[in-house]
């Protein structure tokens, strides 16, 4: 059956090449027969090149098919980027005016020109506008690199990458939180609201706090959406991140009556969908102040106190923004210091309260 096959092929070949050379080769005023004979050699030629140069490449292993490429679990970063972190994705995005990768550079235009009702005096005054920039440099996120022994990469699938970096990206997502909050947490006394509960009976929710706070109570988000009316912000896109043992305090408040707890909460999701205007996420924490007279906010990574005091941060969409510069995937592939592959991501981020005032951004901060 194999040489009737290959008879077959053989003939139908040669009658394909003539069938093509014919027209050819009148077209061209050529003789058919060598244009026949290079048109059926040229398949040869094609496979045998082909089988040439890959008989000599080495055989890989199956691993090396499933090998880590750069390009995609760089995709896979961004994709997972703020996924467990939605609240971060509530705010204006300057990543368009990242500057190679590392600093946000804005221009602000100057001063309008003034307008004059029915001038008499003439000549006019020329006014140069004057315009400014906003720079800032953003932070370089790098996670600690995770080591896969050599035993262990000729087992490893996509399936075990996307476990090391699944942790990765959730470390890499709460670092970026807590810092951002920190960059959006305002500190000026028209911006901090104490909690306004009737007894100072709540515990302290801070890590490390002690002793008691008064409990956040419905009149205290309320006090917030006046001060953010009173300022004139946009009363569209307005966010609060609540503490989840704060929004306990709230739904126990006794101005929350049954029917309106009832309109307010996703009853199958256990969640609390909008409250005095703002879209309610909630986490573990948002900002931690510390107890001064105007209290002003820690970074996570600061010495906790006995003192400190856990906020609510309510803010408006445009009143606060992050921006996003490279994201970096490294690997180094069979490390002889390691026996094995060693793997790690890198990600800038930044971010700022908008105005220097920090309008638009209000904290709503425990209280003895």
């Amino acid at each position: 059956m194999k040489k009737i096959g290959f008879i077959t092929s053989f003939l139908l070949g040669i009658l394909t090449a003539a069938f093509v050379a014919l027209p050819v080769a009148s077209h061209l005023e050529l003789n058919p027969a060598p244009i026949a004979a290079g048109l059926f050699a040229m398949p040869f030629a094609v496979k045998f090149c082909v089988n040439a140069y890959y008989g000599f490449m080495p055989r890989q292993s199956n691993f090396a098919y499933m090998a880590v490429q750069k390009e995609n679990w760089v995709d896979y970063i961004m994709k997972n980027l703020f996924k467990d972190n939605e609240f971060l994705t509530k705010c204006y995005d300057e990543s368009d005016s990242v500057l190679n990768g590392s600093v946000v550079h804005i221009p602000q235009t100057g001063a309008k020109p003034t307008i004059v009702k029915n001038r008499s005096s003439y000549p006019a005054t020329a006014v140069q506008r004057t315009d400014t920039d906003v720079t800032y440099a953003i932070d370089n996120y790098t996670s600690d690199p995770t080591h896969i022994q050599f035993a262990e990469e000729k087992e490893a699938s996509y399936d075990k990458m996307d476990s090391v970096l699944g942790e990765h990206m959730e470390a890499m997502n709460e670092a970026i939180a807590e810092d951002l909050l920190y960059k959006w947490a305002p500190t000026t006394a028209g911006t901090i609201h104490r909690t306004t509960g009737a007894v100072a009976d709540a515990i302290a929710l801070a890590p490390g706090a002690t002793g008691t706070r008064k409990p956040l109570t419905l009149a205290d988000l309320r006090a917030a959406k006046v001060k953010m009316n009173k300022a004139g912000i946009a009363k569209a896109d307005r966010y609060a991140l609540i503490p989840e043992d704060m929004l306990s305090q709230l739904m126990a408040d006794t101005a929350l009556t049954n029917s309106y707890t009832q309109q307010l909460m996703d009853l199958k999701e256990g969640t609390v969908p909008k409250i005095e205007g703002f879209l309610i996420y909630t986490r573990a924490n948002a900002s931690i102040y510390d107890n001064t007279g105007t209290p002003v906010p820690k970074l996570i990574t600061a010495a906790t106190a006995v003192t400190d005091n856990l906020s609510v941060l309510c803010w408006q969409k445009n009143a606060v923004c992050k921006a996003r510069g490279t994201v970096d995937f490294f690997e180094n592939k069979k490390d002889a210091l390691y026996h094995g592959d060693v793997y790690s991501i890198g990600v800038r981020c930044g971010g700022r309260k908008r105005r220097t005032n920090a309008e638009g951004v209000i904290a709503i901060v425990q209280t003895t």
